[in-house]
């Protein structure tokens, strides 16, 4: 069985220890994720921009570096998302290729996805003894439906104080290129997230998307405030180091 690691742009950019995190993990579990050099950007800076054909070329690198492999693992619901939902409208007209996509989607997982859904496995047997407070991304939930997942790992690491987010649902106001081109109105939306943080006195930031969690960062980071940002991987590989 061929399990190959889609890294991110994020992760393999700026948070590389996200994808070590998930990788030995997996490794305890006599998983050893296959790294196809060919892969590339998923393309969704360019689709959300309007750019599609640039998107397109992404795409078709991204199912070409995966072609033969038996599933596809990415710290990341957003670009999972991208694959699953956006994939198929880009080449809707294209029927060698949709089959192609569509054949990428069914073996494609984010993280908590393949954890839980393909291994079975809820306990890692992870001990974090602190107050922790969990973001759901936009894209993890509402793409992929990605909602009780990382809960189901969480309540199983013990020590864990988990607290609920006010509002948890609402977006931080990144959304990739909207940041940029709203940027009052996303500044907003983070600063009224980063206060719901705040209000649960916890001492770790957690999630499962590094874009939205870089974004909450940098608002607390703005404000002082000394918050530990991590991803669930990290999390997890931490507790059972």
């Amino acid at each position: 069985m061929k399990v190959s690691l889609f890294v991110t742009c994020l992760c393999d950019v700026i948070y590389p220890q996200v994808s070590e995190a998930m990788v030995r993990i997996l490794h305890r579990y006599g998983i050893k994720l296959d790294f196809p050099k060919l892969q590339t950007c998923c393309g969704q800076p360019a689709f959300n921009s309007g750019y599609w054909e640039e998107a397109k070329e992404s795409a078709k690198t991204i199912i070409a570096a995966f072609k033969d492999s038996d599933f596809v693992i990415a710290p990341s619901g957003s670009c999972v998302g991208m694959i699953h939902h956006h994939y198929p409208t880009l080449f809707k007209e294209e029927r060698e290729l949709l089959q192609q996509v569509n054949e990428l989607k069914e073996k494609t997982y984010e993280f908590t996805q393949f954890l839980v859904h393909v291994l079975g496995i809820t306990d890692l047997g992870a001990t974090f003894r602190h107050r922790v407070t969990y973001h759901p991304s936009c894209h993890a939930t509402r793409l992929l439906g990605v909602t009780n997942e990382p809960y189901q790992l969480l309540s199983k690491v013990k020590g864990c104080q988990l607290i609920p987010l006010k509002n948890a649902s609402d977006c931080c106001g990144f959304g990739g290129t909207f940041a940029v081109k709203m940027s009052d109105l996303s500044g907003a939306m983070v600063k009224e997230k980063a206060e719901h943080v705040l209000e649960t006195e916890a001492e770790v930031l957690v999630g499962i998307d590094m874009a939205c969690l870089m974004n909450i960062a940098g608002r607390l980071s703005h404000e002082g405030k000394n918050i530990r940002v991590m991803h669930l991987a990290e999390l997890l590989y931490e507790g059972v180091s």
